[in-house]
């Protein structure tokens, strides 16, 4: 198992961080290969609640060296904070275990500058982004203008910023927003690459080199497979590659690192998603409070990066069905499944109604899924607290037969289910 890959089969948010956490523990890389601080991943370890939005989460674990990988768009002032959050929390982050990508490709204030002014001009058909300036950045990199990571090894780095700032302020001018100046920007921009040098590599080589040595790579995902740019709901989407063949481009990987590979599902026990979009089983009122939670603990339903309330609604199968052939899953981690404990009976969404027909596969994309109307298996809950379980054995009947729903569904195998924040409360299933 060279080659881990761990996704999420949702629009995100399924916990894929404690996953990883969990099998960083006998691992020696950890990798992030797409996305920027939009994403926010959380791990619980005692009393300590660790909330990264750029690096892997693997890094916890001390024996990890982590990769900011090429695919991903990097805020310098983010990955800083984030470096000073976890030394002081007692984690190394020094130039031998955290290493950047010269090919990821920079975000800049101009980028979150023109983030929220598109935004804004969308008016009703805004997408939920959360103006970070990751959309603008991949636009950079897509039209060829863009800033990368290893910019910054060059004499002449202040003044490619400074022509960025001024090409922005031109769009920003037309969409009605105030300029930036681009002294203070560059200077901050200095300061951050002056530290952020040591660290920067050809990460694609040191991985396919520690791949070649028999090491264990975990390749983490940001965001889910429902927010694909290719795959996803779109408009609705994020602007990366979240799904596993994602993982070989975002890593600089050859197609020999996948023939070994295990990807695994994160997959919520119920349905989440944050912004605007399509949603066939969300669900409102005294219910969608009681899935959300009151917002008091951090393992409640807002967002880890924009701290907005989720949308909530129960699982669906069908969906889950498609991430699992987009992303050939090999296996599913099942998170949340505590939360569902004390409801006397569950829905799950085998198949959609449309026009007359009964579909139990996706006809096209899930790009327009407003006018699907979900169809539930209805089935037994359970009372008492489940968050001490390690075992099977320690499940009750109805949240086996739960899970083994999932199994026949999907026909794929869960491996691991939380019932718990905390990295201990796992049952291997």
């Amino acid at each position: 198992m060279p080659l881990q890959i761990i996704i999420g089969t949702q629009w995100g948010d399924e916990g894929k961080g404690r996953i990883v956490d969990w099998y960083a523990a006998r691992g020696e890389y950890t990798a992030r290969y797409n996305g920027g601080d939009n994403a926010g991943h959380t791990v619980t370890v005692g009393k300590q609640i660790f909330k990264l939005h750029l690096i892997p989460s693997g890094i916890i674990h001390p024996q990890m060296t982590a990769i900011l990988g090429n695919g991903m768009v990097v805020n310098p002032q983010t990955l800083l904070e984030e470096m000073d959050m976890l030394r002081q929390a007692g984690v190394s982050v020094s130039s031998g275990r955290l290493r950047l990508s010269h090919a990821a490709h920079l975000i800049t204030p101009a980028h979150q500058a023109l983030d929220k002014a598109l935004e804004g001009k969308r008016g009703t058909g805004q997408i939920g982004t959360t103006g970070r300036g990751i959309g603008p950045a991949y636009t950079d990199k897509a039209a060829r203008r863009g800033l990368r990571v290893g910019d910054m090894l060059t004499p002449d780095f202040d003044a490619r910023l400074g022509n960025h700032i001024t090409e922005a302020n031109r769009t920003l001018d037309m969409l009605g927003a105030p300029p930036l100046d681009p002294k203070p920007v560059c200077e901050i921009f200095l300061q951050s690459a002056a530290k952020l040098r040591p660290h920067i590599a050809d990460t694609s080589l040191e991985l396919h080199t520690a791949l070649q040595n028999g090491k264990t790579v975990l390749a983490e995902g940001a965001q889910g497979t429902l927010l694909d740019i290719d795959l996803g709901t779109y408009p609705y989407v994020t602007s990366s590659s979240t799904t596993a063949s994602g993982a070989l481009i975002g890593l600089g990987l050859g197609l020999d690192a996948a023939c070994n590979a295990t990807v695994t599902g994160v997959v919520k026990a119920f349905q989440t998603r944050v912004g605007s979009g399509p949603f066939p089983t969300e669900v409102f009122d005294e219910l969608g409070r009681r899935l959300r939670g009151s917002g008091e603990h951090p393992w409640d339903e807002y967002g880890t990066t924009t701290g907005r309330p989720r949308r909530v609604g129960w699982l669906d199968g069908v969906l889950l069905k498609y991430a699992v052939r987009v992303n050939g899953v090999s296996e599913l981690a099942v998170t949340k499944l505590d939360i569902l404990s004390g409801m006397e009976c569950l829905q799950l969404c085998t198949a959609y109604r449309f026009n007359g027909q009964l579909l139990t596969e996706l006809p096209l994309v899930p790009a327009d899924l407003d006018h699907f109307e979900p169809v539930y298996d209805e089935l037994p809950g359970w009372s008492g607290d489940i968050s001490a379980a390690r075992n099977v054995s320690d499940l009750p009947p109805a949240a086996i037969a739960y899970l083994d729903r999932l199994v026949s569904l999907t026909g794929i195998p869960v491996r691991l289910v939380s019932v718990g924040p905390e990295r201990e409360q796992v049952v291997k299933y």
